[in-house]
């Protein structure tokens, strides 16, 4: 049986869905903003089973797809200096920068080591005392907490051989960028599960407040999918936009403050290079001047040449919801996750990865 079919012939998914295709509204676009759900909405096939006034989006919430060419080519430039054993995520290596990835610098005989977490990159440092280790970080709010409490940790334990290299960005200002730009119609949105268990169900209440937009906070099982877009078309439908948090077990109003509050303890904010989108203010995280000896940017400056994007690479359209992965003609042929022309073929939450990988049941 296919996961749509095992879905579907669930008892508790069947009244959500029959209520889904029985209301009778106009068109809407409904987006979700985390590369995850992305992954849960293209293999379990919600996009084939939703009614044909409903049209599903995908933002720009995979952090390895944000990530710009600009902060790819710094990771490349830090990993050839002497001295130095860059450490980054699994996902990271295969995604091509101006000129080369990092799996290439790695090819070429640079260290360049994949680590699960910051702390693998923590016990790094503490095994190779001889050399700078320089993690590379991206993520949203998610991974943040990790992040701050392994510079913590360096200061507690005096490892002043790491640091780190934070392209790390906030999703809420990306979400508010998106929509400013007004390129693509959102009606709703899909809250990011992951992230608002830490920062919180509450800290989405400005897309109903400031844009009239109903959100509802998402867990990353089918019948969690399910009913967040039930909940969306139902505010949609009474033209009532509100927040709706249907992944209660896990996410809270406040989230949690504990994490959050090492984060706003190591980090400030400051501006970040996103893909597809350019500069945008205060959305990405920056180590405070307290943490400056655990600071890549302030200890390794460099001198990097302008970045460049590869001409037939839409993935930053794909990335702002106004392409399909499909609308690109390199889709599939000249872009596979074999032979990736950017990060959304790359990464396992990048919408053209998922696309291609479910792409039976998506179309």
């Amino acid at each position: 049986m296919s996961l749509l079919a095992s879905f579907r012939d669930s008892a508790r998914a069947k009244p959500i869905l029959e209520r889904i295709r029985a209301r009778r509204g106009g068109p809407v676009s409904i987006m979700e903003f985390c590369g995850g759900h992305t992954v849960a909405i293209f293999r379990s096939g919600i996009r084939s089973v939703m009614p044909e006034r409903v049209r599903m989006l995908s933002g720009p919430g995979c952090p390895v797809c944000v990530t710009s060419n600009a902060d790819l080519d710094r990771a490349a430039a830090l990993a050839k200096l002497p001295g130095v054993i860059l450490a980054t995520y699994g996902d990271m290596l295969k995604v091509p920068g101006s000129h080369e990835s990092l799996a290439e610098v790695k090819a070429q005989g640079y260290p360049v080591e994949v680590v699960y977490s910051t702390l693998d990159a923590l016990k790094l440092a503490a095994a190779h005392p001889d050399r700078e280790i320089v993690f590379f970080g991206i993520g949203f709010e998610t991974t943040a907490p990790a992040a701050a409490a392994a510079v913590l940790q360096a200061e507690a334990k005096k490892l002043r051989n790491f640091s780190l290299c934070s392209v790390m960005k906030l999703t809420i200002p990306g979400a508010k960028a998106l929509l400013s730009m007004g390129e693509v119609n959102v009606d709703g949105v899909i809250g990011p599960g992951h992230v608002a268990s830490i920062i919180g169900a509450d800290a989405w209440r400005f897309l109903p407040e400031e844009y009239g937009i109903p959100v509802a906070i998402s867990g990353f099982e089918p019948l969690d999918l399910l009913a967040a877009t039930d909940a969306i078309l139902g505010m949609i439908d009474d033209g009532a936009p509100d927040l709706v948090n249907t992944y209660s077990r896990i996410v809270k109003p406040e989230g949690n403050r504990k994490a959050w509050g090492a984060v706003e303890r190591v980090f400030e904010l400051r501006g970040a290079s996103w893909r597809g989108f350019g500069d945008i203010p205060a959305s990405g995280l920056a180590l405070r001047e307290e943490f400056a000896a655990f600071d890549a940017d302030r200890r390794f400056p460099l001198d990097i040449p302008p970045s460049e994007e590869h001409p037939a690479c839409r993935c930053g359209e794909v990335l702002r919801g106004v392409a399909e992965p499909t609308d690109c003609t390199a889709f599939g042929a000249a872009c596979t996750p074999e032979h990736p022309l950017g990060p959304c073929m790359v990464s396992s939450e990048g919408s053209c990865a998922a696309y291609y990988h479910y792409k039976r049941q998506a179309v």
